[in-house]
């Protein structure tokens, strides 16, 4: 679908028909709202929130909006995850059902939490 490097996370979004557009907006808001303090970028050709390191990726495709929290945050939410599609480094949340936003900020403040120790550790 897309064969253009977005230089940012709007740019990313712009280049997806409407409907896909919608989703890509709902994903980053949930995301942005449960990491206030995160940083966007563009890392492996995805948009990328960072703090302390990679957050989380998110990306879209024909028939989900992929979402990447690490190994770790599929693994803590395995139970929760089960109704979707994983594996041992992304989850895929289908175009025609709406984004679980509780799980997706669940997930997104482990990811924090571990992020914050990583670096806390690093210092000592």
């Amino acid at each position: 679908m897309k064969t253009v490097l977005a230089k940012n996370v709007d740019e990313y979004i712009d280049g997806f028909p409407e409907e896909i557009q919608k989703k890509l907006k709902d994903m980053r808001a949930t995301i942005k709202k449960a990491a206030p303090n995160a940083e966007e970028a563009i890392k492996y050709a995805m948009p990328t929130l960072v703090l302390h390191g990679n957050l989380v990726h998110f990306a879209a495709f024909k028939n989900h909006i992929g979402f990447y929290p690490a190994p770790s945050g599929i693994d803590a939410f395995k139970k929760e995850l089960s109704a979707y599609e994983s594996s041992k480094g992304a989850i895929r949340f289908p175009m025609d059902a709406p984004l679980p936003h509780t799980l997706i900020t669940k997930i997104v403040k482990f990811r924090i939490k571990e992020n914050l120790q990583k670096a806390k550790d690093k210092k000592k």
